[in-house]
C-alpha cells in the first residue's frame, strides 16, 4: 500500500536534517525539525513538497494497477466464483463458442452486433448454504429497467452456455426471476409551501418522493443489500420533506413451487432480493402530513 504524502515528505526531510554538512551550511542543529527551521514558502520546502507529491501520485498509480491486476486474476481464474460471474456477462446470444474453448467465435460480426448479443447485463454469484452448488443470478435490461429473460429461446441458450463452460462436477443453479416486489408504507411530513397533500411539487408539478425512490432502486447494486435506513436517508435529502417515517416494508418473490409470487414477507433492517433486484409495486401507500 502506498505511503501518504506526509510520510513521504518526512522520509525525505529526516535524513536531510540529520546531515551534518547541511546543518553547518544552513545553520540548524543536527536532527532538528524541518518544519521548525524552514518556512512553508522556502525554496527547500517547496522542492520537497513537489518531490513528495510526485512520489505519492506515482505510488497511487502502482496501487491502482495492483488492484486491477488482482481483480482481473480473480475474475479470470477458472472455477472461482468471480469467474462464473465474468463468464455469464460474456454470454453472446446467437453466437457459438469456439470448439473446446470458453469464448465465442465472432467471425465477421460488427462491434455493434457483438455488443447487442451480450444480453446478460447483470450477474451475481453465490454458493448454496445447504449443498455444493453455485447459484448464478442474472438479469437483462430494457430501456434502463432490469428485467428477467422470458424468451424461451434465450433461456435455452443461456442454460446451454452455462452448462458448457461450468467446471466438471459443479452444479450451477441459474436464478432468472422477475423482480422481487417491494411494498412500502411511508409517512412524509411535508413543507406546505413546496408540496401539495398528494406529494406533488407545487412549482414543477412532479412527485419528488416517487422519483427519489425510483432513483434509489436504480442506485442499488444488483444483488446488493436493500437497507431501509439508507432509503429513509435518501428521502430526507429532498427539499420539501421535513421528515420521513417508514411504517412498513414487505417484499415477495417468485416461488418455484407456486409458479408465481409468494405471500409478502416483512423486511427488518435490510434484505437482499431473491431475484437480485426489486421493483416498487405502488406509490399509493405514501401519505403526506403536516
Amino acid at each position: 500500500m502506498g505511503r501518504t504524502k506526509t510520510q513521504i515528505k518526512s522520509e525525505i526531510t529526516t535524513p536531510f536534517m540529520a546531515n551534518e554538512n547541511l546543518a553547518y551550511k544552513y545553520g540548524f542543529s543536527v536532527g532538528a525539525s524541518f518544519d521548525a527551521e524552514f518556512s512553508l514558502l522556502s525554496l527547500e520546502n517547496i522542492l520537497f513538497e513537489i518531490m513528495a507529491l510526485a512520489l505519492f501520485v506515482h505510488e497511487q498509480f502502482f496501487d491502482q494497477h495492483a488492484r486491477e491486476v488482482n481483480e482481473r486474476l480473480a475474475n479470470e481464474k477458472a472455477g472461482t466464483l468471480p469467474w462464473y460471474r465474468t463468464m455469464a456477462l460474456r454470454f453472446q446470444y446467437g453466437f457459438d463458442l469456439v470448439q473446446d474453448k470458453d469464448y465465442f467465435d465472432n467471425g465477421n460480426a460488427t462491434i455493434t452486433q457483438i455488443e447487442d448479443s451480450k444480453i446478460i447485463k447483470y450477474a451475481a454469484i453465490n454458493e448454496a448454504e445447504d449443498s455444493s452448488r453455485v447459484i448464478l443470478k442474472i438479469a437483462g435490461e430494457v430501456n434502463g429497467v432490469l428485467t428477467d429473460f422470458d424468451d424461451p429461446a434465450q433461456v435455452e441458450a443461456i442454460e446451454a452456455y452455462i452448462n458448457e463452460i461450468r467446471v466438471a462436477g459443479v452444479e450451477v443453479t441459474i436464478i432468472n426471476y422477475k423482480a422481487d416486489k417491494l411494498y412500502l408504507n411511508l409517512r412524509i411530513k411535508r413543507d406546505v409551501l413546496l408540496f401539495t397533500e398528494t406529494g406533488m411539487d407545487k412549482l414543477v408539478g412532479n412527485y419528488p418522493v416517487n422519483e427519489a425512490l425510483q432513483e434509489f432502486m436504480k442506485e442499488l447494486k444488483f444483488n446488493g443489500e436493500l437497507r431501509l435506513s439508507a432509503l429513509i436517508d435518501k428521502l430526507q435529502l429532498i427539499p420539501g420533506v421535513l421528515d420521513a417515517t417508514l411504517l412498513a416494508a414487505e417484499s415477495s418473490w417468485i416461488d418455484p413451487a407456486l409458479s408465481g409470487y409468494g405471500v409478502p414477507q416483512p423486511i427488518f433492517i435490510s434484505k437482499v432480493a431473491e431475484s437480485g433486484y426489486f421493483e416498487i409495486v405502488t406509490f399509493d401507500n405514501i401519505s403526506y402530513v403536516v
